[in-house]
């Protein structure tokens, strides 16, 4: 029996002749009208560069892959494991780092495979597989981040009532919830972009199956698509930053009232370290995804994704271990019974 995330992507990108290519083929234009030619995959071009330029890219990306493991392996570790932070903020924060281990992963394998590889191909179904998670998660992840800028202002506005409005249920809902918008647009975003009819080139410009490249191999007009994209990641994007920048702007005047400078600078301290991963998550998925410009710059386009498919993975953990007391706190009472054992 099938699970349920192949029968979604099989008929995200099941279609028509008339709509699209059929699974495994792609229509190529001949004396202005489409015939379809069977191929089985596209070639996923990467970086430019020899064998040296691709060598140390490899290095690059598995340097950056392999922290980005290690380190949000370790705060999901860390927050289970120490009793001491099985609070709200650290089971989003933990939701946090397994978003970012999954998405990192769904595209850094994949890529340091194809920089040795010589074909460097990559399936239709699993073009199609790959964009539709990454897709799901990234999404998720921006709606878990606005979650945690809620989260800080209840607790820091409202201690009285945090205890009540935040309790287990509704965090485990406010999740389920972040995850429900991600799928949502996950499968508006695959099978608009799954439908389209490909010309006969299959090499997307890219080093992972991304909305922008898939929309340069289109032979049909893609305005529809791109506005969707434009108009679903900018509403995705402006809602997330109206609710940080509102929580915040709350919590900022509850600080101001508070006339212990120790209390002052633990609330910063914690609030900082979202803030700052809030703003590069944002900055750099606007960049990509919410301007029109993005699709027409492939080559600025590929630095930009590393950052966000591969660097901040791997900064949100630092972000929040070095600038937390209670984890660095949690991390030395793991070490220690480690040690005592």
């Amino acid at each position: 029996m099938r699970v349920w995330p192949e029968l979604v992507l099989e008929l995200l990108v099941s279609a028509s002749t008339e709509e699209g290519p059929v699974l495994g083929t792609v229509p190529t234009r001949r004396n202005a009208n489409l015939s379809v030619v069977s191929w089985q995959a596209f070639v996923l071009v990467g970086f430019e560069g020899g064998p040296e330029t691709q060598a140390l890219l490899f290095v690059v990306f598995l340097a950056l892959y392999m922290v980005t493991i290690l380190g949000n392996l370790t705060m999901i570790v860390v927050i289970t494991l120490d009793a001491h932070l099985h609070s709200p903020m650290y089971f989003f924060l933990k939701n946090l780092s397994f978003l970012d281990l999954c998405y990192s992963s769904v595209i850094a394998p994949n890529a340091l495979a194809n920089f040795f590889s010589s074909t460097k191909l990559i399936t239709f179904t699993g073009c199609a597989s790959q964009f539709f998670f990454f897709s799901l998660l990234v999404t998720t992840e921006g709606f878990l981040l606005g979650v945690m800028a809620y989260d800080r202002f209840l607790a820091i506005c409202s201690p009285l009532r945090y205890p009540v409005t935040m309790h287990p249920t509704a965090c485990t809902r406010l999740v389920l919830g972040s995850y429900c918008g991600g799928c949502l647009n996950s499968i508006v975003q695959t099978s608009l972009t799954f439908h389209l009819p490909f010309c006969s080139s299959h090499h997307i410009n890219h080093f992972f199956c991304d909305v922008p490249p898939l929309l340069q191999l289109a032979c049909t007009d893609t305005s529809l698509n791109e506005l969707v994209m434009f108009g679903i990641c900018g509403l995705i994007i402006v809602g997330v930053t109206l609710v940080v920048i509102i929580s915040y702007g709350y919590i900022t005047v509850t600080i101001l009232r508070i006339r212990s400078s120790a209390g002052r600078w633990k609330i910063f301290s914690t609030c900082g370290s979202h803030m700052t991963a809030v703003s590069l998550f944002v900055g750099t998925v606007f960049v990509m995804y919410a301007q029109p410009g993005a699709v027409d710059s492939m080559e600025q386009g590929k630095v930009v994704s590393v950052f966000y498919t591969l660097v901040i993975p791997m900064l949100n953990p630092l972000i929040y271990s070095l600038r937390n007391k209670d984890v660095k706190e949690a991390l030395q009472r793991l070490g220690r019974r480690h040690t005592a054992m």
